[in-house]
């Protein structure tokens, strides 16, 4: 069991605790916010007894997959006089592809690196349509949403959940069947840690073909980057769905530079003749454009080297959090494109950042994204945007005052952005969590209605169904974060 249980009196505690962190903002947590112990399972038995043990003593819950987490919620807590177990799934990591029905069981503590490298040793033709990043963890990334290059033609990957295991605040371990159609419907993008912990995902894997084309098209202000992007943001959300064109957004020494990244289900040939009818602003060429296999273009598009082994997935997982950056991320919907004047504001953000260059990420919908209803999943954004954007700041460093200022970057960028963007709520990504957009009470006493402050950013109209199922699933909010779904309750007085 020492190998399982990890407390700060043992010599593994804070190399288990950082291993999974990719955001450094939260490395150097003070004692009172991080887990009084750290439990590595190695089986889904030793989860039940994690949680029935916490609740028998009166400690709450955190759940933590790959670690790619924003706000750090699924490792840390804003609740001092809460203590509380993290439950770290790193051993629970098995994928099992079955090819004859297209699906695949994988365990939640598995990175997408490993999903797609399993995939593909099993196949050439299925894919899972999920996260450009590797060392992204499946569990978190299913259970907020989940996109990727197959966006536009398969949705997103909570879109492609066929079943999954759940240990919920009572211990029990239930499948789809067992924990009912609203419950699933709820874990498929509603957020992690709220209603239970998700051992494993049952997933639809999606057809590929044999060959696909690749292309990554560089832009700057030096030229005619404006019209580029205005052109883009007229077709990107209407190209064939076999196409998914993302587009980033940073500054250089001296100018914006535009990075376009696109994925084309099928042969160059197809492509150039869609690009020349479609957005020939972009000036794609063949020379532009790199046949390879769909594993090849998930190493592509994670800016893997030429030539790199699909074998170097299996070491997604092994990137120290030395090497990442500390982040703050916000998001956005847009509906209508953006005018020059709201593209020349972002410039002028730009300038106000001197190291650790500030981007600006738009992820095209559309497609298969715009047939999807609204109330499908928890993730409402379907149709009607254009695109989901989000903003990232980033820095190293132990210095507050740089800090501070890529903080005031980003805020002020998402202030300027407000006429531009959804609204009524204005929109936001819960995959991109964002605590300046409200927070829960510490110890679960927020209401419905409170939450709905920022619940209904993240989940819209669906916000009122999850808290319905928080309610039915986990009544005594035993599962709970900063911005966990509190269960819905009705007062005698009408309120709730």
């Amino acid at each position: 069991m020492s190998d399982l249980i990890h407390t700060p009196h043992s010599a593994s505690y804070s190399s288990v605790f950082q291993f999974s962190i990719r955001n450094p903002r939260f490395n150097n947590t003070s004692a009172s916010r991080r887990p009084i112990a750290i439990i590595t399972p190695i089986t889904v038995s030793q989860v039940q007894s994690a949680v029935l043990c916490s609740r028998r003593h009166g400690l709450q819950v955190r759940v933590r997959s790959g670690g790619h987490d924003f706000e750090g919620m699924s490792y840390i807590s804003s609740a001092p006089s809460q203590p509380f177990l993290l439950i770290d799934l790193i051993n629970l990591r098995n994928v099992t592809v079955d090819v004859p029905t297209k699906s695949a069981w994988v365990q939640a503590g598995a990175v997408l690196g490993e999903l797609y490298h399993s995939i593909a040793s099993a196949s050439g033709t299925l894919a899972f349509p999920a996260g450009i990043c590797p060392s992204v963890g499946v569990g978190g990334h299913i259970s907020g949403g989940g996109y990727g290059m197959l966006l536009r033609k398969y949705g997103m990957a909570a879109d492609n959940v066929l079943d999954a295991r759940l240990v919920d605040a009572e211990g029990r371990i239930l499948d789809r069947a067992g924990m009912g159609e609203d419950v699933f419907w709820a874990i498929r993008g509603g957020g992690g840690n709220t209603y239970g912990v998700v051992v494993s995902w049952k997933v639809k894997l999606v057809p590929v073909p044999r060959r696909v084309t690749g292309f990554k098209v560089s832009k700057t202000s030096e030229g005619s980057l404006t019209k580029v992007i205005q052109r883009y943001q007229h077709v990107v959300d209407k190209l064939p769905d076999d196409l998914m064109i993302m587009l980033t957004l940073s500054k250089g020494q001296t100018i914006i530079q535009a990075e376009f990244l696109g994925l084309y289900l099928g042969e160059t040939e197809s492509l150039l003749t869609v690009m020349k009818q479609s957005f020939p602003e972009l000036e794609l060429t063949e020379e532009g454009c790199t046949e390879m296999s769909w594993i090849e273009s998930a190493l592509y598009c994670a800016g893997y080297p030429k030539n790199t082994s699909y074998d170097e997935l299996l070491n997604s997982r092994n990137s120290s959090s030395l090497q990442f950056a500390k982040l703050k991320a916000k998001s956005d919907y847009v509906q209508r494109p953006l005018p020059v004047r709201a593209l020349q504001g972002i410039w002028r953000s730009f300038d106000q950042v001197e190291a650790g260059p500030p981007l600006v990420q738009m992820v095209p919908h559309g497609g298969r994204m715009s047939r999807i209803s609204n109330s499908s999943i928890p993730y409402p954004h379907r149709s009607g945007n254009i695109y989901k954007i989000q903003y990232f700041a980033s820095w190293f460093g132990e210095d507050k005052k740089v800090e501070k200022r890529h903080l005031h970057w980003i805020n002020g960028l998402y202030r300027f952005m407000t006429p531009y963007v959804s609204n009524n709520p204005r929109g936001a990504y819960p995959n991109s969590r964002d605590l300046d957009l409200g927070v829960n009470d510490p110890v679960g006493r927020t209401s419905y209605k409170q939450a709905r402050v920022w619940g209904e950013q993240y989940f819209k109209h669906n916000f009122e169904r999850l808290a319905r199922v928080k309610a039915a699933i986990d009544p005594s909010n035993f599962f709970r974060n900063e911005q966990s779904v509190p269960p819905f309750v009705r007062m005698t007085t009408g309120r709730v």
